[in-house]
């Protein structure tokens, strides 16, 4: 039996939250476990309220006293985690659990140290969205693939899942965005099988409550050459 531990950071997301929730809860595969870590980011909306009433949703909810950014989230949840593998999953819609199991693919069948989701290689189903967001990211993908000798397509894709053995929370220096960077490359560094699954992607837009920013892609190329050339 493998284990996951999922982690699912959310601040506001009172619309979203339960949904994402039920449909982590529906997936079930053969010979794996999941552990449902959801870290509540001070939300000043209503979702701790409706958290708290649906407690069979998920195995442990963290609340954090105040807002301290996605990265802070994400490692309060990382500490806690028990399970062989982790697998980041955003509280909003843009991403289905329904691909959990191609994630979970090379890892049954190869062993996989990182199983990467992809939203640009042949996916089933993307929502049309931002094109400075695409060029964004290919651009901070194309930095990551020079310096870590890697060939990934999307390594802004919220479904990230690796052993959780190659990164130390307690060595996670970043609280923002840039975080997702700094795990990728200390999971990169240690790991040895590496692969990519297509997946699906349904983007909101800012109306719909998308919260990245362009700016934030500054903060995500300066980890990924802190990690690469100065540690």
């Amino acid at each position: 039996m493998v284990s996951i531990s999922v982690i699912v950071p959310v601040f506001n997301e009172q619309e979203t939250v339960t949904t994402v929730l039920h449909n982590v809860r529906s997936v079930e595969i053969d010979g794996v476990s999941f552990e449902v870590i959801v870290i509540d980011d001070g939300s000043t909306d209503l979702t701790h309220e409706r958290l708290s009433a649906e407690p069979l949703l998920y195995d442990r909810l963290i609340t954090m006293e105040r807002n301290g950014g996605k990265g802070a989230a994400v490692k309060a949840g990382l500490e806690q985690a028990s399970g062989d593998y982790i697998l980041f999953q955003d509280a909003d819609l843009e991403y289905d659990p329904a691909d959990y199991s191609k994630l979970l693919d090379p890892v049954k069948k190869f062993g996989a140290d990182i199983v990467f989701g992809s939203r640009m290689i042949a996916s089933p189903m993307t929502r049309v969205s931002y094109f400075w967001h695409k060029v964004g990211n290919r651009l901070i993908t194309f930095i990551f693939n020079i310096l870590n000798n890697t060939t990934f397509t999307d390594v802004y894709s919220c479904y990230l899942l690796y052993r959780r053995n190659l990164v130390d929370p307690a060595s996670l220096k970043t609280m923002g965005w840039e975080q997702h960077a700094e795990i990728l490359s200390l999971a990169v560094r240690n790991a040895k099988i590496i692969y990519e699954v297509p997946i699906s992607y349904f983007g909101r837009s800012y109306g719909e409550g998308k919260k990245i920013r362009g700016h934030h892609a500054l903060g995500v190329i300066w980890t990924i050459l802190q990690k690469r050339l100065f540690n």
